[in-house]
């Protein structure tokens, strides 16, 4: 104490704390370099670093991405650019953003995410999946790890012989080699199957299963080699291992059913989302398991990778779990450990053509091991050579396991700074060609789907051709299955909607009728249902979307769709409310790519026969005023498509995915916008109004349309609308409006029904014959309706529908003014109840309302653009540009078969 005396006096110790202290609280303000290393407050050199390090992360993420290269090249690349090979090149970059002092933290913060990394990746790792092509997976695992093991081993020793110094032990560095070469990068694995969609099909699952085994078998032999260099004497390494052993027992045995005892206890597994409790032991679990696994002996990272072994993935809980951490260890941890390995890694010291040689050699020959081995091992299971070679392409490859192990080895001494480099180049090269070699062998027209990713009911045939029977035209008209696109839980008003207007029976409980017997005559009834004698009922069935990103947990729900179909929120609700309302109910799970739902959904047509689309529009949580539907600039679907505060899609995006269903569906199409946000409580009555100008769309919104109108909660108002100077008057008073229940006159005659009563245009065949046949057409539609003959004599059922349904003519110079001043009418008289029915009419045109449509919007000083019109044909497009506050319907008829 004397000493210290001595050396400062009490004033000059009292002075320097104060100086201190007053710099630490002025910060920049007085002086103070955030830049410089404190031991004391190291959080800002941290941030600083953090910063760096996510921001190269992303840039190169972007670039990459565009030639459909996974994230972890990115990631590699940036740490190698951070390192000395680029930056570490630039005068005191290092000293200044990476000082040595400053590497303890960054790398605990590493080794942290890398712990909850390795934890994911034991979750991605399911049993489950091995049962599927178990022969072919096992063959094409077992190959993918003995030969390459061999070449590795091979290698090994050449490289020994050249750079590694006499004091590394021979055994050790072969061994490290050997699995190196021998260790795939399975969560790699699975982001280049989700990129080039290849997930849910017969090679993504048999790359998978084969690549949890080789997983398993190469974290086995790592955790080996570590043992056995940590070991200072044989039978140390014999105690790690036995310890190690035991530990694997406990863990998978007693601690995973004490720990599926506390989710069942605490009511997680049966939620399907971890509590704040089970999070607590979660994590508990993995950060004492990495401390155990890394005081015997072994890594931390295995204690990690252990953990996930243990947690259930039933119920959805895996995926809930796995959503609450990936964000965080993806965004944030995940890179400060690939910048720590660019850190260590130095491509100057590649600096010869015999280290060069060497390199090109560990790359030829790790990959030609695994790629001859896999695909010869898949050729021989009965897989063609185009999907044999996808396979031995994508076992192939390496990344970010393999930079894991390579830095286990560089910590333990095993490698050197020059050996790790050429290694990370390896992993570098490989992960790269991984993606362009399996396109190149399997391009997506080969590609061949499984239920892997789609889980369904079995499919319910309801149409009479599938038992043998079939009907005469007159009972096609009526649909019996349905298809109700779901991916958000915002579309349930639209699909609850349209599942209730199906449903014939109403809210006082009348019975259900069967559809297709509504046009039966009364003389031919008994005989048609003699033809027909249980005629199958309505179904039906929700096709959920859920998008596939490259997020594990989004990975997990594409392996666990099973589960999903009957766990998922938003199919239990749709589920529910078709129990309540005696709705025949089926449900499919598609887990595909954003950008391929439409394709998914016109797969879906095909195969389950569906007679109807249905797309509800993605329903946002608010309502936009009718002030925002005019004026401004804006998005220009917000006046019918609901704007929310919380957008979850663009609308204009939204309507690109919905013309494209439009444009590819073999089946009808029908588009709902329900806008009932303001409908009265206990509001069941529905009113439809259907403006029918003629054409294949408005002949199939006509008939939907009676079908709808088979509940009795539903009424109707079809108004057949001619426009006069296209029209030659060759009316006679006796025809001039037909109503049924009572007679409406209007300002203008009607025209008679004859075959040119509408100008029908088909887009790709204008000539007279075709014209005239749309016509004739549209006539016998409007007769059937509205007028009882021998041979249009309906059923009971369509009797009492069409007694709630009015048919009335009318003849405007401006056909769209006259029909959003009319269903402005209705609004008025009956609030947001109102639906309008209208056919899309975009691949077979009516009459050409493109300039009254330009005059709409030129009045009503609204901004859309021509998308909204392409998106729901000309009527609609009115009504959105008007701000009418009523629902839409927009039916499209299936295309022509040649």
């Amino acid at each position: 104490m004397g000493g210290f005396s001595r050396r400062m006096s009490e004033g000059e110790l009292v002075d320097s704390l104060v100086r201190r202290a007053a710099a630490s609280q002025g910060g920049v303000f007085s002086g103070d370099n955030p830049a410089d290393y404190n031991a004391l407050d190291p959080i800002r050199l941290w941030v600083i670093q953090l910063v760096i390090i996510i921001a190269t992360t992303q840039i190169l993420a972007l670039i990459f991405g565009r030639i459909r290269q996974p994230r972890v090249i990115a990631e590699i690349i940036g740490g190698v650019l951070l390192g000395p090979t680029v930056m570490g090149r630039i005068p005191n970059f290092k000293d200044s953003i990476f000082p040595d002092a400053a590497m303890p933290l960054l790398n605990l913060t590493a080794t942290i995410g890398l712990i909850l990394f390795l934890f994911l990746v034991g979750l991605e790792i399911d049993t489950r999946l091995m049962k599927r092509k178990i022969k072919a997976a096992t063959a094409v695992s077992i190959a993918g790890v003995l030969i390459p093991f061999g070449i590795g081993a091979a290698l090994g020793v050449a490289l020994y012989r050249e750079f590694v110094a006499p004091s590394v032990d021979f055994g050790h560095f072969v061994l490290f080699v050997a699995v190196a070469v021998v260790i795939p990068a399975f969560p790699v694995l699975c982001r280049i199957l989700t990129e080039i969609k290849l997930l849910d099909t017969t090679i993504g699952v048999v790359v998978l299963s084969a690549g949890i085994g080789d997983n398993v078998v190469g974290w086995v032999l790592l955790a080996l080699s570590v043992a056995l260099v940590n070991a200072s004497t044989g039978l140390v390494a014999l105690y790690v291992l036995l310890t190690n052993v035991g530990y694997v027992i406990l863990l998978l045995f007693p601690v995973k059913w004490c720990y599926l005892w506390l989710c069942r206890r605490t009511g997680s597994l049966e939620q399907g989302s971890p509590t704040a409790l089970m999070m607590t032991v979660t994590l508990l679990i993995v950060f004492f398991s990495a401390f155990f696994t890394d005081i015997i002996g072994v890594h931390a990272i295995f204690g990690g990778f252990l953990a996930g072994l243990i947690v259930p993935h039933e119920n959805g809980f895996a995926i809930s779990l796995v959503e609450r951490i990936e964000a965080l260890v993806m965004i944030i941890f995940l890179p400060l450990y690939f910048t720590l390995s660019g850190l260590r890694t130095n491509l100057v010291l590649l600096d010869d053509g015999i280290t060069w040689g060497y390199t090109i050699l560990i790359c030829v020959s790790a990959f030609c091991a695994t790629f001859f081995a896999s695909g010869a091992a898949a050729l021989g299971s009965g897989f063609n050579w185009r999907e044999s070679g996808a396979v031995g392409a994508l076992m192939s490859c390496k990344g970010l396991v393999e930079l894991i192990v390579l830095n286990v080895g560089l910590e333990a001494g095993i490698l050197d700074t020059r050996i790790f480099s050429m290694f990370v180049v390896h992993a570098i090269v490989l992960t790269f060609v991984t993606t362009p070699l399996t396109l190149l062998f399997y391009p997506s027209k080969y590609h061949v789907h499984t239920g892997g990713a789609i889980a369904k009911y079995a499919p319910i045939r309801t149409d009479p051709e599938a038992r043998g029977v079939h009907p005469s035209l007159h009972e096609r008209d009526f649909k019996t299955h349905f298809a109700v696109v779901l991916d958000k839980v915002e579309q349930l008003p639209g699909a609850m909607t349209m599942a209730q207007l199906l449903n014939p029976v109403s809210s006082s409980g009348a019975d259900a009728r069967d559809p297709r017997s509504v046009f039966a005559s009364s003389r031919s009834l008994s005989s048609f249902k003699r033809q027909i004698p249980s005629t199958p009922t309505m179904i039906i069935e929700a096709l959920r979307l859920i998008e596939l990103t490259t997020r594990t947990s989004a990975i997990l729900e594409s392996t666990e769709s099973d589960s999903l179909l009957q766990n998922d929120s938003v199919l239990s609700v749709f589920r529910t409310f078709g129990q309540l309302n005696n709705l025949p109910f089926s449900a499919t799970l598609s887990v595909v790519p954003h950008d391929e739902f439409a394709a998914a959904i016109l797969r879906h047509v095909s195969e389950s026969a569906t007679e109807m689309l249905i797309l509800p529009w993605l329903r946002g949580t608010g309502m936009t005023s009718n002030a925002e539907y005019v004026g401004g600039t804006r998005n220009p679907f917000d006046g019918i498509f609901q704007k929310s505060t919380a957008v979850v899609h663009d609308s204009v995006v939204y309507s690109e995915f919905i013309r494209h269903v439009f444009l590819g569906c073999p089946s009808d199409v029908a588009l709902f916008v329900d806008r009932r946000s303001n409908l009265n409580v206990g509001t069941r009555t529905r009113h439809l109004f259907l403006p029918f100008f003629g054409g294949p769309d408005d002949r199939l919104a006509l008939s939907f349309l009676v079908q709808l109108c088979l509940n009795p909660d539903v009424t109707a108002t079809v108004v057949r609308v001619v426009k006069t100077d296209t029209i030659l008057n060759l009316t006679s008073n006796a025809d001039e409006e037909r109503k049924t229940g009572n007679e409406v006159s209007d300002d203008h005659s009607s025209p008679h029904d004859t075959v040119v009563a509408a100008d029908t245009v088909y887009s790709n065949l204008q000539d007279t014959v075709t014209r005239l046949a749309s016509d004739t057409a549209d006539n016998i539609a409007w007769h059937r309706y509205t007028r009882k003959s021998a041979s249009y004599m309906p059923s009971t059922a369509v009797l009492s529908a069409l007694s709630r349904m009015t048919f009335v003519t009318k003849k405007t110079l401006d056909p769209l003014h006259r029909v959003v001043d009319m269903v402005k009418e209705e609004v008025a008289q009956l609030g947001r109840n109102v639906i309008v029915v209208t056919g899309r009419s975009r691949r077979v045109s009516t009459l050409s309302h493109t300039e009254e449509l330009e005059r709409i919007v030129a009045e009503k000083d609204s901004s859309i653009g021509s998308s909204v019109a392409k998106t729901v044909g000309d009527v609609g497009a009115a009504l959105v540009a008007d701000g009418t506050a009523a629902s839409l319907l927009v039916v499209q008829s299936a295309a022509p078969t040649n």
